[in-house]
Order: C-alpha cells, then sequence, then structure tokens
C-alpha cells in the first residue's frame, strides 16, 4: 500500500476532536452563612443566583448541566459567585464511553484441569520471556472465553494491558457482557462504529492506563498501549482478520509482529483452526493447548445431514427437509429456541429464466442481481438496484423468477409453516444501525423468539444455552466458490453453526441440509473430527502446491478499459520471466540451487468476480515455496512500474496468501 494509506489504518481516529470537559459546582460556604446571603439575595430579587445557592444548600454539589440547563442560571452569574468565593467551579476530563454497564462484575468459574493447564502454559512461558505464539484449540463449548478471562487476569496483575481480536462486531455484544461483568469499567471497545470523539477516547484512556483491555475486530490492533503483555485473537480462522482493501494485512502476522515490538504474547483460540496455524503448531512453531471438554457437562450435539436431491425425489419442494420441519415442531412445543443458518441474504440468490435460462446481471457489475422484498433487484457489491422483471428481457418468457433460499424467503416460510413462532432475523440487513445487532441478540437470548434467522454473523461464538436445535440450510453454497480455501470454510462454517446447539443443560441436534453429503468436509464436520478433515484437506493443498504448503502472491490489474488491464498484466508476467531467468543464471554462476527461487506464474486469468463497478479486473498468481522470493519479486515489479506510463491508467495491488476467492 502507500505510506498514507497505512498510516489511516493504524491511526484510529483520522479526525481531532477536543477532549470532552465534566464540570460540576461545590458550595464553599457553611450552612448558616448561605442561609444569611439567601436571605439577602431573596431582598434584592437577584432570582437567578437565588436558584442557584438553594439548590447548592439541598445538595452541595451540582452538575454545571444542571445549573446552567436545568435551573437556567446563567455562565456569567456561576463566575461571579466563583469570584465572590461562594462557589468553586471543578473541571475534569468526562471520556465518551462507547459501553454502557452490562450488569454487576461475578465471580470467576473454577476452571478444569485442561483450561487451567493452557492458563499455566501460556503464563510460565510468557514469565520465562518465552514469546512463541499459543494456539488453543478447544472444540465449541469447551470454555476458551474463561482461559482468555484468567489469561487476561494474570496481565494485569503483571501490570499488562491486553487487546482481544474478535472477527465480527455481532460478537462484541456478548464478549463485552463478559469481560465488563469480570474487569468493570477498565474495559472498552474499538470498531467502525465508534463516533470519531469515541475512538480518540479510547485511545486516550488506553495511553494513560486507564484502560486494562480493549476489545474489537482487526482494527483494535492498533489502540496505543503504553504496556501492552498479550493479544488474543479469537476465532483465529475466520476470513474478516484479512483486511480485503490496502493494506492488505493479516490480523494474524500484525500481531505477531507487534507482540515482538511490544515484547508481548500472541494467543490464538479456535474450534477449527485455520490450516495456517496448525501446521504451524504441528510444527513446533506455535505452544499448542487442547480443550476437549464440554463445560456444560453436556457431549457436543448430535448431527444429522439430510440430502436434498432425496428430498426432492420424495416430493419435497419446501426449502426445510422433512426432518427439519419435525424437530423445529418439537422445538416449538417444548419452548425451546432454535437456529437456522443460511450463507446468503436477501430474498433470494439470482432471478433466473426458467425457459432460456437467462440471468438478471448488474451492468456494472460481473455478478447476478439479487431479489429483495419491495420487487426490488440488488446488486450486493456496488448497490445498484432495478425494480423486478415480470417477462424475461432475452426471450419474452413469463418463466423468470428467483432462487429462493435467501434468509428474507426463510423467514416468509417459517411464518407459513409455524404461525405460532416469534421469528428473528439477523443479516446484513436487519443490522444496518449501531445498536441492531445488540438488540436482536439481547432480544433472543431474553426468549423473546423460538427462532433465530440468519446468515455466517448468528453462528460465529455466541453462547444461547436455551438453543437445542440448529439447521444448516444449503451447507454445500460454501463449496462452489472459486477458491481453493473452499472445504475449508464449508468444514468451519458446519463445525461453528454445528457448536451452537446444546450448548445449555439439554442436548442439542443439528440438521445439515445439503446436495453433497459424501463430501469430506461435510462428513468430517458432522464427526466434529477437526484432525481427520485437517489429514485430507493437507494432502489437497501438498498435492496442489497451495498454502500453507507454497506461498502464493496474487497480483491483480484494474482499469476501466479491459484490454489495458490485460495488456498491463502481459508486461508484469513478462516482467517475472526476465527476473526469473537473470535470477537462475546468476546462481548458476555461483552454483547454487535454483530450485528453491523458482517461482511458477500462472495468467494473466479472470478473477471469480471480473468486473465492479464499470472496473475491469486480471489477476496473476504466483506459487513458489520460499515467501522472501515473492517480496524480492514484489519489489522489483513495483520498481519496474513506478516510471513505466503502461501502467499510467492501471491499479495494481499485491496480495500474499490471498484469504478470499480472486
Amino acid at each position: 500500500s502507500t505510506m498514507i494509506q497505512a498510516l489511516k489504518t493504524v491511526l484510529p481516529a483520522r479526525a481531532t476532536v477536543g477532549e470532552k470537559e465534566r464540570k460540576s459546582i461545590e458550595l464553599l460556604l457553611q450552612d448558616a452563612q448561605a442561609q444569611e446571603l439567601a436571605a439577602q439575595m431573596e431582598r434584592k430579587h437577584q432570582t437567578a443566583r437565588l436558584r442557584l445557592l438553594q439548590e447548592l444548600m439541598t445538595n452541595r454539589t451540582i452538575s454545571w448541566e444542571a445549573a446552567t440547563k436545568r435551573l437556567k442560571v446563567p455562565s456569567s452569574v456561576i463566575s461571579k459567585l466563583e469570584s465572590d468565593g461562594v462557589l468553586k467551579v471543578h473541571s475534569s476530563v468526562a471520556y465518551r464511553n462507547p459501553i454502557r454497564r452490562m450488569g454487576e462484575e461475578t465471580e470467576k468459574k473454577t476452571l478444569s484441569e485442561e483450561q487451567q493447564g493452557a492458563v499455566n502454559g501460556i503464563l510460565n512461558a510468557f514469565d520465562q520471556n518465552d514469546r512463541r505464539p499459543s494456539l488453543i484449540h478447544g472444540i465449541t463449548g469447551s470454555g476458551k472465553t474463561e482461559v482468555y478471562l484468567a489469561l487476561i487476569e494474570g496481565m494485569i496483575k503483571r501490570g499488562r494491558q491486553s487487546i482481544v481480536l474478535i472477527p465480527e462486531i455481532a460478537l462484541t455484544y456478548q464478549t463485552v457482557q463478559r469481560f465488563t461483568a469480570r474487569f468493570g469499567d477498565r474495559v472498552s471497545v474499538m470498531n467502525s462504529t465508534l463516533s470519531v470523539g469515541e475512538k480518540q477516547d479510547q485511545c486516550r484512556r488506553a495511553e494513560r492506563g486507564e484502560l486494562d483491555v480493549i476489545i474489537g475486530p482487526r482494527s483494535a490492533l492498533f489502540v496505543p498501549f503504553p504496556n501492552l503483555g498479550m493479544i488474543l485473537m479469537d476465532e483465529e480462522h475466520e476470513l474478516s482478520y484479512k483486511s480485503e482493501t490496502s493494506p492488505k494485512y493479516h490480523a494474524r502476522e500484525t500481531a505477531q509482529k507487534l507482540a515482538e515490538l511490544s515484547d508481548a504474547t500472541l494467543v490464538l483460540g479456535s474450534a477449527t483452526p485455520s490450516l495456517e496455524a496448525y501446521s504451524r503448531a504441528q510444527r513446533g512453531d506455535y505452544h499448542f493447548y487442547k480443550l476437549t471438554k464440554r463445560l456444560t457437562g453436556g457431549s457436543l450435539p448430535r448431527v444429522e445431514i439430510a440430502d436434498l436431491r432425496e428430498e426432492l425425489r420424495n416430493g419435497n419442494r419446501s426449502i426445510f427437509s422433512v426432518s427439519l420441519q419435525e424437530k423445529l415442531r418439537d422445538r416449538l412445543a417444548r419452548k425451546e429456541q432454535s437456529m437456522l443458518f443460511l450463507n446468503r441474504r436477501g430474498y433470494a440468490g439470482f432471478v433466473s429464466c426458467r425457459a432460456c435460462g437467462y440471468v438478471c446481471k448488474c451492468p456494472h457489475c460481473d455478478v447476478s442481481l439479487s431479489e429483495h422484498r419491495g420487487g426490488r433487484l440488488v446488486c450486493h457489491y456496488c448497490g445498484y438496484e432495478q425494480p423486478a422483471v415480470k417477462l424475461c428481457p432475452s426471450c419474452g418468457s413469463k418463466y423468470i423468477l428467483g432462487f429462493r433460499a435467501g434468509t428474507e424467503a426463510m423467514e416468509e416460510q417459517l411464518h407459513k409453516m409455524f404461525p405460532q413462532a416469534r421469528v428473528l432475523r439477523m443479516d446484513a440487513d436487519t443490522t444496518r444501525t449501531r445498536e441492531s445487532y445488540e438488540k436482536i441478540l439481547a432480544a433472543f437470548a431474553r426468549g423473546d423468539a423460538d427462532v433465530l434467522v440468519g446468515t455466517q454473523m448468528i453462528v460465529k461464538g455466541h453462547d444461547f444455552p436455551a438453543v437445542t436445535l440448529v439447521g444448516v440450510l444449503a451447507a454445500d453454497l460454501s463449496l462452489y466458490v472459486s477458491d481453493y480455501h473452499a472445504a475449508e470454510r464449508t468444514f468451519q462454517l458446519l463445525t461453528q453453526a454445528a457448536g451452537r446447539a446444546g450448548r445449555g443443560s439439554e442436548p442439542g441436534e443439528v440438521v445439515i441440509q445439503t446436495y453433497r453429503p459424501d463430501h469430506y468436509s461435510v462428513q468430517t464436520a458432522k464427526e466434529q473430527d477437526y484432525e481427520a478433515f485437517y489429514e485430507q484437506e493437507m494432502e489437497y493443498r501438498r498435492m496442489l502446491l497451495y498454502p500453507p504448503v507454497w506461498n502464493m502472491l496474487v497480483i491483480l490489474c484494474a482499469s476501466k478499459q479491459e484490454q489495458t488491464a490485460y495488456d498491463s498484466a502481459k508486461l508484469l508476467v513478462q516482467e517475472i520471466d526476465t527476473w526469473q531467468e537473470n535470477i537462475k543464471a546468476a546462481m548458476e554462476r555461483v552454483g547454487e540451487d535454483f530450485k528453491k527461487k523458482r517461482v511458477f506464474p500462472v495468467g494473466p486469468a479472470d478473477p471469480a468476480v471480473a468486473k465492479v463497478n464499470d472496473i475491469y479486473k486480471k489477476v496473476i498468481y504466483i506459487k513458489t515455496k520460499d515467501y522472501q522470493t515473492l517480496v524480492e519479486l514484489k519489489d522489483r515489479l513495483e520498481h519496474y512500474m513506478r516510471d513505466n506510463r503502461a501502467f499510467k491508467d492501471t491499479v495494481v495491488q499485491f496480495d500474499f496468501n490471498p484469504m478470499s476467492g480472486f
């Protein structure tokens, strides 16, 4: 990225906002003196002064707002009384506090043997100056949060502060609830919903040592703690830890570097660790701790796979399998809660013609439009909207319909099937406002709804003890993404979704609906067997030389003209070939093995979405074993482009070991 992009990323508040002042007024006179002065004011008809004095005689200290707004006393009158020695105005900094205290402080729970082992191991390594990162692999419901709380307590005793990273703003509510209950007001948050003033105040509080813990997504990494001791990264496998805009940093790598610079330690936690983290733990680069028991005393939920091909053959055209319908009916009768998860938002995935196959696409992006309520077709990339079509624009057929498998459609079907059910929906459309996450999750936690319907954000880390059924609809949607992470994402989502069931005293059940019941990511998620999935997935990565076995650099060329983007990418491929030939010749001259420096470029090619907002994209993929070789190559290409006029209408971006579809 450019230096200015990097600075904007690490400076949490981008505008200077003045400190907020809190003022209070204190009466300096004794009671007898005050009564005498009040009588004097009454005689002179000094009504404003009298109002203020009478209030101060009742409450010896009042706020500035109470005096100026409620009592309507001008500031000039207050200043005169202060100069006469009647009262004193006190001034202090008032921090904008983005969180409300959510309940009283709680007693810490007694940790299990496994939990205590992880806490002792990490803190002992810290005391012995062993700064290798730690990975906690704990099954869903194994009490990773309790381990985090104990680790932070250990850091506070050592006079150090902690940063807790969470993947989604949606997780802030429950996480903050648990942390404030334990550590009180010395906990705060940092995320994009805060105002500039609130962000700046949290940074000031951290800098002045008035906070012990800051919670937030990857941007929380840059809160300026003077004595940072620990960075905790919960759900470390999550996609959102990788920035998709420049600078394209991964929070895990950045956190590790920040920990080095601060003499702090990095702790990663997940029920489904990324292959990168798990392989490093297997090699011994990370300390490794395993939590294998559910703390509620219950076992992992019973998982059933519903084959949607079979459902269709049996005449079931509903988006709910027969088994899921029966289980939902049963939970409603027993007054237990259910969660239904679909990795799609909106009313439909796409709108297509059943006669000729035409798909309604966005004119500015290379993606299909999604059907929403109110007869709207919406592009989820650029926001383009158009009215829904009644006839196919291509062949005139009336059989142009939406593929009805969105969260809104699920909600509608539930109301038809179970009119008595109270349903809450949580997706990007219902969580647009600042406190909408909180309201929906709090309402569900209170038991105000029987079913929570939603996208990815409902399956990540939430803890609802009354939920005994989780339904995963169209589980294999994420398998069809053109991305080598597809199987890993699917396994993680299914395992995380299944982990929401049976976290209380009642046993949980999970129904996974899929067209690919035999796929290894679905089967291993059913068994909650991470090791089996890891072995099989790593075998594929070894065969195809993908990360974490090898390293990959993706170069993206974007331009308003498709040909310009392609020509720029072609020039870069030629430069890569020239660079490689020069390196090979130089190494052969000194008798070194060229294999370790060899790179394998592929492209130019179209990415998964080749046009967004009228900008065309072309990509080059480069694989090699040695990461540093890719850094050297990137530096060489940047130097090559710097004074080359051929790149004046092209934006070029580099992304190391990309995390999502490209």
